[in-house]
Formats: C-alpha cells, structure tokens, sequence
C-alpha cells in the first residue's frame, strides 16, 4: 500500500520530472509533504501567480510540462493568470491543488447553488474548465492512476497546454493499492492522421509553391511545440523561398540568409513588404492572431492563397482569419513529408531567388533601428540599446521579455544568434511574468538568463526577487524604465488627445527607486543611463549570481513601425493594410515596395 499522494509524486519521477513550483497550503500538505519526501527539486515562490508563470518559463526551455502544486480557495485562483498564459499559448503544464475534504466539498452532494461549504473552499474546476485542456475533481483513489496518466498525456499530445488535477485533502492520504487501480489508454485520446492525404496536401503545396511566384513560409510557435525544428531547418534549405516568423523569431538566425523579417501590427516592415506581397503563404503552426493579421484583417496576405497548417482544427474557423487551404496536420509529420518529397527531388530549388533576395533587400532598406536612434543618453533609446545588449549575448542564452517595451522592442530590434531563445508569453500578455518566467527558465537552464522587465510589470511580483536570492539563480534583470506604463500612455495619448490617466507619476501611479529595491533583497544593482554604460553590463554578465541593472529610457520613444489606427469624424476606427505602417511612408515609396496592385 501508498499514500496516493506519494503515489502521484513517485510516477512524476517515473517519467522524468525533476522540478515542481509551488506555494505550500493546509489544503495540499499531504502533497506537499510527499514534494518534500519525493526528491524532486521544489522551489517555492511567494505567490501562486508567480508560481504558475515559472512553471511555465521552466516548460518553455525544457519541452516538458512544467509542475505545479496549489492549495485549496485563494491558492488555486492566485494560479489562474498564470494557467491562462499557459492555455493561450499551448505550454503543457499540470496543476495538482489541494482540496477541502470529501465531506465538508460542495461537490460531494452535487450543490450548485451554493458559494461555499468548506473553509476556504471553490469549486476550482468550475473555474478553469475553460482554460484548461482536461481538469478532473479526484473524489476516488482509485481513479488517480487514470486520471494522473491522462493529465500527463493531454499536457503534451496533441496541442498542448495545462491540465488540472483538484484532490481533496483526505483523498490525498488515502492509501491505496498499486496493483488494483485502473489506467488510462492513450488511444483514448490520440489524433489519428491519415498519413496519405497529408503527403496527397504535400504534394499539392509542394506544387504550389514551384508555380508561384513569390511563395513565403510564416513559421510559428507550433514549430518548436511539435519538436520539429530539426524537420524545419531541413525543409527551408531545400525550398530556399522568404521564411517570415511569428512572435517565435528565435526559430531562425536573424542573419539567415533566408529569414525575411518579423511581420505584425508591431513588427518590422520588412517581414510585413514580404507578406503582403506574397502570393502563396504557407503558415506552419501559427494561430494568426490579431497582432500578425491587424483589425483589417481583410487585409492580410490579401494576394495570397493562404495554407495554414495546424494540430487544432478550430483554428481555422475563427471569424478574423479563414485560410484558403486548411491542412489538419500535426506540423513534424507535415515537415517530415515534406522533407521526404523534397528529397527525392535532386538538389535544392533555385527558381525564386530573385524574389527571396527582393525580399532580403527590404531588411538592409527599412532595418528597425533607425539612425535617429542611435544616440549615446543620457536617456538610451529603448531600440538602440536593445540592439547593441543583444550584440553581449551568447549564443545558449535565453531572454525571457515581459511586456509593452520589453517585449515589443526586443522582439522589433533584437537581433537572435542561432541557438538562442527568446520567450514571452504573447497571448495573455500579463504583466509581472518576466521575473517569475526567468526563475522557471534559469531553473531549467541551470546557466545564466537575460530578464527583461518594465519598471511598471516588474511590481506584479517583485516579491520574486527573495526567490532570486534564495536559490542564487544567475538571472540578468533589466529593468526597463519608462516612468511607468508606456504602451498605454501611447494609447492615451492616440486617442484621448493627451488625457492620460494612472500611467505614471503625473497621472496617479508612482514607482519605487529600483537600485533601493534591489539592494535591499541584496541584489548587485547598477544604473544605467548612457551607452558607454554597456562596459560595465558586459562585466556584470559575465559574473555569477543575480544582478539588477536599472535602464533609464527615452520616454518620448514611441513604438515603431507599426500599425496606426485613425478615429475617423463618426467615431470609427480605421485600421491601414499591415504594409502601410507608421511612421508612414509616402505614397510612392509605399506603392514602390508593393510588387502586386489591387487591381490584380
């Protein structure tokens, strides 16, 4: 006999697991105690929030689902925005929470009415039924095995994302028999493919592809979730055709021959000139959401047949995007049928090399960081000092990027050596991820991690500094600083004519000094205000242990290029075609980088 709650911890060992986050609760101690026993690494946050998003750092690096362990009421819905990043952007992850006992659990007697029978008790499955892929009540021992299995198998398969394990307290120390419990079947659940009508849609895109004349491949997140990087890289050098990405750039070398830009709302011109101008797009494992489509989506890829291959089926029925070929495919079986048609054909294709190198030319033409920008503070320019940080980084690092400026520059200016990672949570888009998604990350990497962080985003969990300090974990913290919340003080000042309100110091909202913050939890904190400063960043670097570097920016820096919407004189907003972006370009050079016409 077993306790079920070493049960649930000894097969997680069994299939590999070595790190769970968790914040511990009277709800969950038997599990908590057996995380204590198990001899799995266990790092303790100081907020579930933060716990969720590490578990989710940590899955991003790693491939494999990140652990977490809640406890009953406030401890599971302190974890949910985390759950939600993690469901939004397909990282597996499982959640396993403490529970009230069976008999005090409004579940118990199927009560649907009532707000709470237990201390600290909510029906926490009822809750994240839609943000999760399977979340399941354990109220029989005996169905943990089945349960356990299942949850484990969902996080991965298929498209990935977090499942839910809710267990009552009593549950958790019930003993039970090993040889007596039911398991799950896989086939229950697993996608069947029909292998001839993927290489029958291979072929034909394959085809496709040779009669265009200007084909593109927009590579997505799904590339890297499906563990076909190695199929990718195969495939491109054969097609030799523009690659584009999604908010994934770390997929390829900034300065591949091959890579042609990072299209979006907020992207770069370049990626946008050579999708716009595309006249087949083949999207592989990308959702086109609204930042790489815009408002108009109508817009989008508008001269193209558009090709989207992806795992879920429901992506291609969303109202904002509707592909003209949908392919129903698992990406690395789509590659790898690829690869295997493109091999039997000798060689590689030359036939649009006159169009990928177009294509490269717009990058040289319209590169992000402008001479204007390039200036030495103080205050730095947010793009020119991303540009010359990435330049110190090595090629195993990986940046963990927040949100507003320390996502959306980074992801513009930030120029990826092959083999780096770049990550960034793009669907729920929360602020205080960076820090706790850099403690996941450096726990799975077990080397040093580039934090990139708002002074605004940094306060959701600055309380994770202590964790920084506890496991003396090698991260690099920008703190970059922009007098407060930046992105939406350009939306109020673009819509409200100046009206602003709670985005900084004048408009209600102030922010602590961080060099005082940083050494307080003991942090080595450094400020940073010119360029010449970049000397003593590339020491500290270099060094092991957390440092915190206080980057004071140009706050009159606007995000650009990008898609600027216009309140029309009866309250509409408009939104321009993605290749028209601000700051806008004259009619006759935008009209100049358009190979095709409307009239086409």
């Amino acid at each position: 006999m077993i306790k079920l709650s070493d049960y649930i911890l000894a097969r997680l060992k069994e299939w590999g697991a070595q790190h769970i986050f968790l914040v511990t609760g009277g709800g969950a101690m038997h599990l908590n105690d057996s995380i204590g026993t198990s001899g799995l690494h266990y790092i303790c946050t100081h907020h579930e929030q933060a716990a969720a998003m590490a578990a989710e750092g940590y899955a991003r690096v790693t491939n494999t689902p990140g652990l977490l362990n809640v406890t009953t009421g406030p401890g599971g819905i302190n974890a949910l925005n985390g759950v939600f990043g993690a469901w939004t952007d397909s990282i597996p992850m499982l959640i396993i929470s403490g529970q009230v006992k069976r008999e005090t659990c409004m579940r118990t007697y199927g009560i649907t009415n009532m707000r709470q029978l237990g201390d600290q008790e909510v029906d926490i499955i009822r809750m994240v039924g839609g943000i999760t892929k399977y979340s399941v009540w354990i109220n029989e021992p005996e169905s943990i095995a089945y349960h356990l299995e299942r949850a484990w198998y969902l996080a991965q398969h298929g498209r990935p994302g977090p499942c839910w394990l809710d267990i009552p307290v009593d549950v958790q120390s019930t003993l039970i028999d090993e040889t007596t419990l039911k398991h799950y079947d896989p086939q229950e659940d697993a996608l069947q493919w029909d292998e001839g009508k993927i290489a029958t849609d291979v072929a034909d895109v394959l085809a496709r592809i040779k009669r265009a004349e200007r084909p593109v491949i927009f590579a997505g997140t799904g590339v890297r979730l499906a563990d076909a990087l190695p199929e990718f890289e195969a495939v491109i050098r054969k097609l030799r055709i523009p690659v584009v990405t999604a908010w994934t750039h770390d997929l390829i070398a900034s300065d591949d021959e091959l890579f042609c830009g990072r299209p979006g709302t907020i992207g770069e011109r370049a990626g946008n000139f050579t999708v716009q101008n595309s006249d087949v797009l083949l999207v592989l494992g990308s959702r086109l959401n609204i930042r790489q489509t815009s408002y108009n989506w109508a817009s989008f890829a508008r001269f193209a047949t558009k090709i989207q291959v992806d795992v879920d089926a429901a992506e291609f029925e969303k109202p904002t995007h509707k592909p003209d070929i949908a392919i129903h495919s698992d990406v690395k079986l789509f590659l790898a049928e690829m690869l295997r048609q493109l091999d039997a054909e000798a060689g590689t294709s030359p036939a649009h090399a006159k169009w990928l190198a177009w294509a490269v030319e717009r990058k040289a033409k319209y590169p992000v960081v402008q001479e204007k920008q390039k200036t030495e503070g103080p205050p730095l320019n947010p793009y020119y000092f991303i540009d010359r940080l990435f330049a110190l980084l090595d090629e195993e690092d990986v940046v963990v990027c927040g949100n507003a400026t320390a996502c959306i520059v980074p992801y513009q200016a930030g120029k990826l050596k092959r083999g780096q990672r770049l990550i960034s949570n793009s669907g729920s888009a929360s602020m205080g991820y960076d820090l706790p998604a850099s403690i996941g990350a450096a726990v799975a990497k077990g080397s040093r991690v580039i934090c990139l962080a708002g002074d605004g985003s940094l306060q959701m969990n600055v309380q994770e500094l202590q964790t920084v300090v506890t496991h003396h974990l090698p991260i690099k913290i920008f703190v970059l600083n922009n007098g407060g919340y930046l992105s939406i003080r350009q939306t109020q000042n673009g819509f409200f004519q100046g009206r602003l309100i709670g985005t900084g110091a004048s408009s209600g909202i102030t922010f602590p000094d961080m060099l005082k913050v940083g050494a307080a939890y003991g942090i080595p904190s450094f400020s940073v205000e010119k360029l010449s400063d970049l000397d003593m960043v590339r020491e500290e670097l270099a060094k092991p242990g957390p440092t915190l570097f206080d980057v004071q920016f140009d706050v009159a820096q606007e995000f650009e290029p990008r898609l600027r919407s216009r309140i029309l004189p009866d309250g509409k907003i408009q939104t321009p075609n993605l290749e028209d972006m601000y700051p806008f370009l004259s009619p006759e050079e935008l009209a100049s980088n358009m190979l095709v016409s409307e009239k086409e």
